[in-house]
């Protein structure tokens, strides 16, 4: 690889983290908000809307996208130092929120005290949960990708892609509802109709995102002469 290529790969992953870690912080400064998508009709699971999802949902498939595509063109090591900076960056800007949170707003702040810890009082706790279900998620995410992708020596890239997102998310899914749950920030009766819900609807954005994978492995690994199973070396 001549220097400029290597730079070049640099800068990809450098936007590609950033990609990363903004959609994972706010994806947490958002989750307090539920919409309804019925594309369906009005289906219910458990008690629960087919589709009734915190819109903090709605970065996280990017986030699993970036990491499949990390992992295929920069290999395992680079996806997870990704993952790392993501969760510390979460915890950072919660950090940031509390103490907003703390400092009392003057008569003429637009937003006063209360409306402000309306909306972000409950982002510690719930980022809490978040992370945790994160964190595993994102690293089982990555070892099940590279697994099939060993196994089946650079081929299928469908397959390593579908399989380590459908599970990876059911953890995500379950564990932070789950949390949230114990946290008593969500009542235990919705529990299971958040989990199938939040499950089936990641899953469906999974099958999306398949041809957009697709497109950026093949620009990569056209721009950098990458073999199927071949990786970029940017000695992090």
């Amino acid at each position: 690889m001549t220097i400029r290529d290597k730079r070049l790969a640099q800068r990809i992953y450098l936007y590609l983290g950033a990609l990363f870690i903004t959609s994972l912080v706010v994806s947490n400064l958002i989750f307090q908000k539920f919409f309804y998508w019925n594309p369906f009709g009005n289906l219910t699971v458990f008690g629960v809307s087919l589709f009734e999802v915190s819109v903090g949902i709605l970065p996280y498939p990017i986030t699993f996208l970036i990491t499949d595509l990390i992992s295929e063109i920069y290999g395992r090591k680079m996806a997870n130092q990704i993952v790392t900076a993501g969760i510390f960056a979460s915890f950072f800007s919660m950090g940031i929120i509390i103490v907003a949170d703390i400092a009392p707003a003057i008569p003429s702040s637009p937003i006063d005290d209360q409306t402000f810890t309306k909306v972000f009082a409950l982002s510690p706790i719930a980022v809490l949960a978040s992370m945790i279900a994160y964190l595993l998620a994102q690293y089982v995410d990555v070892a099940i990708y590279h697994f099939w992708k060993k196994l089946t020596q650079g081929k299928y890239l469908w397959l390593r892609n579908n399989f380590s997102t459908f599970l990876s998310q059911f953890l995500d899914t379950f564990t932070v509802v789950g949390l949230l749950c114990v946290f008593k920030v969500l009542p235990w009766d919705l529990f299971f109709g958040l989990v199938v819900s939040g499950f089936i609807f990641k899953i469906f954005i999974a099958f999306i995102d398949t041809p957009f994978l697709y497109f950026f492995v093949y620009i990569m690994r056209k721009r950098f002469n990458l073999k199927p199973n071949e990786e970029l070396d940017l000695d992090f």
